[in-house]
């Protein structure tokens, strides 16, 4: 998985610092940074064309849990667009269901699909949304828009031979 800090909405993984998550995460929350897909699609106009984000292309978005979550509840990880960049009306375009708290801890990864009609919503701003159920008391969060997602836990039975 190859990732892009520009790309990052929610935590921070800067080069020379060490990753971060948003939170602690114990309430509903928007991510700390959104994307505008008018920008992205500016700046490929201006070299060969204009087009629409990862056009004929999978896009993932990318939840890590950084620091594990503590107390009870739950916590839905979603994709939401909306027309102003404060996320003051969401549509929800992808979700990973509500996950209980006991279920995330450190290292945690959850993967969600951007549903590739994502512009022809007519909304301009993309970003991560926290929907939190009960109380938690601790965790953060790393969202990330990805191109190909990596799933580097692959476990084989013993006494495999070829």
């Amino acid at each position: 998985m190859i990732t892009d800090r520009l790309l990052v909405l929610s935590g921070s993984n800067d080069p020379g610092s060490p990753i971060s998550g948003q939170g602690p995460i114990t309430g509903n929350a928007n991510s700390t940074d959104v994307l505008s897909l008018a920008t992205i699609t500016t700046a490929i106009a201006n070299n060969g064309g204009a087009r629409d984000i990862g056009q004929g292309e999978n896009l993932f978005m990318v939840f890590t849990v950084v620091a594990g979550f503590g107390g009870t509840g739950t916590v839905d990880m979603q994709i939401v667009t909306d027309d102003n960049d404060s996320i003051s009306s969401p549509t929800v375009i992808g979700s990973t269901g509500a996950i209980a708290v006991a279920d995330l801890p450190a290292g945690a990864q959850f993967v969600v699909r951007i549903p590739p009609l994502v512009a022809s919503l007519g909304e301009q701003f993309l970003a991560a949304r926290y929907v939190v159920t009960s109380s938690p008391t601790t965790g953060t969060i790393l969202a990330q828009v990805v191109e190909d997602m990596q799933d580097g836990r692959k476990f084989y039975r013993s006494g495999f031979s070829v």
